[in-house]
């Protein structure tokens, strides 16, 4: 749920496409950019997929199959089904399976770029990627909710998703199990076909 509330603000709305009308001039005046740098080209930016070796610098459409590559390869190890030793080839041969790209010999942008492992964080990765499917859960709840929202984005308002949050979710802290909090606030717990819906609307149909 923590990371759904970080994920909701920054792909969700600061990545909204009205919200990026109000967002880019002042980006445009605070970086000295030229005149010509508008909500385009500010949109064109935040829509790029590109798959990369880096899961932190990935965009949000392959940045699911690092997780789901880091789980795949935490459970073989937690299972006994793969050795410490084995990961660096299994690494590589998910990533050309999942984004076509080869890590063969590069530990750096391999199996060492994240700290989770070697603190002992195992089974952490997964919540990268739910905190995602619950913002666009709960953002496609809230707008269904708020027939103004476009307009408030553009306007740079937020004032009306953050009171929804805090009546929903916020001022319910931990007091509820998660699956009990999307319930609440949703109708129905975690489900992949909000966020799904999110990347077809946004990167497929360009409607926000």
């Amino acid at each position: 749920i923590h990371e759904s509330q970080s994920l909701l603000f920054e792909k969700q709305i600061f990545n909204h496409k009205s919200f990026t009308a109000f967002l880019a001039p002042k980006v445009r005046s605070a970086l000295s950019l030229p005149d010509s740098f508008g909500a385009d080209q500010m949109w064109q930016l935040n829509t790029h997929v590109e798959a990369g070796f880096t899961r932190v610098e990935a965009d949000e459409v392959s940045y699911p199959m690092h997780v789901i590559l880091r789980y795949e390869i935490e459970s073989a190890l937690i299972n006994g089904s793969l050795e410490a030793e084995d990961i660096p080839d299994a690494w590589d041969e998910k990533m050309q399976a999942y984004l076509g790209l080869s890590t063969a010999g590069n530990y750096k942008d391999g199996c060492m770029q994240d700290m989770h492992w070697t603190d002992g964080s195992f089974g952490y990765f997964p919540t990268y990627t739910l905190g995602a499917l619950n913002a666009a859960q709960l953002f496609a709840t809230h707008r269904d909710q708020n027939t103004g929202l476009d307009e408030q984005l553009a306007a740079g308002d937020v004032s009306a998703v953050k009171a929804w949050l805090q009546q929903n979710i916020w001022s319910k802290a931990s007091f509820s199990q998660s699956q009990q909090l999307l319930q609440e606030a949703t109708g129905e717990g975690t489900h992949a076909k909000y966020f799904l819906d999110h990347i077809q609307a946004r990167y497929l149909d360009e409607r926000y």
